[in-house]
């Protein structure tokens, strides 16, 4: 399905660490000998899997300020957004396995390979995650008002009506949209809430009875079938509000069954994955989600924890001169911050006190970006999960030293 489209909206999105973290994902890539969808569970798979489906939170959180959302129906948009990146970074993988080997079978090197795969990182991680980036927006924004408007005790009073921008750039089956208005119960808003294609602008209002005319409800339903019809036009209807994801089940990265599966979640040309293959990598998918769940929980009780039994309090650090305090901004980086085994990260603030004075002062950096009260930072090696990493405290221009956050590696 193309992208470009007549209502298409230029929008400023920074895809450059997806596009870096492509080249690290090949370097990965170039070193194994085989491909299968149980590879996903990797981490250097996960981590880019991660960095793509922070651009599209992005989204949601840009959204969000200006059409704020509970914090359970965010968790849930951005729960669509990295499952929706697990599909893509296997088509992805799928689609560039293959240009590892010469014609004659032999490896190529990896300048060459890279060389050779940037075609595929232009058009998924350039062009195809603008117009995503654009979708999640427009998703999110469409299901903030969706849940105000569903949550209201007195929706009965008002219809939803469909409107296009008006210009003259609105696709012509859109076009056919405008006006439709229809109770929020109707079964139209199931398919047709917008976002219906790739930069959509089109949106909903709430209007009072009486005001306009009720659609029928028939020939608006033909004309949103008008709208979403052709070759994977039809993965466009859903509603994200109700559904509370970003992108419906049915994506580019999926195939139509997907829709109908038990065990669905809450042109863009398919790479060719037999189905078999699929099921395998979103199975893998969701585990992960799953995970990430579980790791979203464990993050809450640790923050509850150390809001009793570590904020506000100090300890001393042979190498630095003040004694160091732990605060709740410092926990929550330490929390949030990635992290190769990022379970045993965070269980390590339960015992910090003991990791910080059974560790080896490494050395000091200068605070280089431009933060007015930070002077220094220190660094002290840890051990978690049997693992070098490295505990930062920040020394402020007042003299006093914090504990900042866990990192798994040092800049060099």
């Amino acid at each position: 399905m193309p992208l470009a489209s007549d209502d298409e909206e230029e929008t400023d999105v920074d895809t450059a660490s997806v596009e870096a973290g492509f080249v690290l994902l090949m370097a990965w890539l170039h070193r194994q000998t085989e491909f299968s969808p149980e590879m996903l569970a990797t981490e250097e798979v996960r981590q880019f899997i991660r960095t793509h489906a922070a651009v599209l939170d992005n989204a949601v959180d840009y959204t969000i300020r200006r059409r704020p959302l509970d914090d359970i129906s965010v968790q849930r948009l951005k729960e669509s957004n990295f499952v929706f990146s697990g599909y893509k970074t296997f088509h992805e993988l799928n689609e560039t396995f293959p240009s590892l080997l010469d014609d004659d079978g032999t490896r190529k090197p990896f300048e060459r390979f890279l060389k050779d795969v940037q075609t595929v990182n232009e058009k998924y991680n350039r062009l195809y995650l603008k117009a995503e980036y654009n979708f999640a927006m427009s998703s999110a924004d469409m299901a903030a008002k969706w849940q105000s408007w569903w949550t209201d005790e007195d929706r009965d009073r008002y219809l939803l009506q469909y409107r296009t921008v008006g210009d003259k750039r609105v696709r012509e089956v859109h076009r056919a949209l405008h006006n439709v208005t229809l109770p929020i119960t109707s079964k139209f808003w199931d398919e047709y809430f917008p976002p219906n294609g790739w930069n959509c602008r089109c949106t909903v209002a709430r209007v009072r009875r009486g005001k306009y005319p009720e659609s029928d409800e028939h020939q608006a339903m033909l004309a949103g079938s008008q709208a979403t019809a052709g070759k994977h036009q039809e993965m466009m209807r859903f509603n994200p509000g109700k559904q509370m994801a970003c992108f419906p089940f049915y994506n580019p990265y999926t195939i139509s069954r997907c829709k109908d599966c038990s065990d669905r979640p809450g042109t863009l040309k398919l790479a060719k994955v037999p189905d078999n293959e699929l099921c395998a990598a979103c199975k893998v998918v969701r585990e992960m989600k799953k995970s990430k769940e579980s790791l979203q929980e464990q993050r809450k009780e640790i923050r509850e924890w150390a809001r009793e039994n570590l904020a506000g309090k100090t300890t001393v650090i042979c190498g630095i001169q003040s004694p160091v305090e732990f605060t709740m901004n410092g926990i929550k980086e330490t929390l949030n911050q990635p992290h190769k085994k990022p379970s045993a990260k965070n269980m390590a603030l339960m015992d910090i006190i003991s990791l910080l004075k059974e560790g080896t002062y490494i050395k000091e950096c200068p605070e280089e970006k431009g933060n007015p009260m930070v002077k220094k930072y220190h660094y002290i090696k840890i051990e978690i999960a049997s693992e070098p990493s490295y505990a930062i405290i920040r020394e402020l221009k007042d003299g006093r030293a914090q504990f900042y956050s866990i990192v798994e590696k040092l800049r060099e």
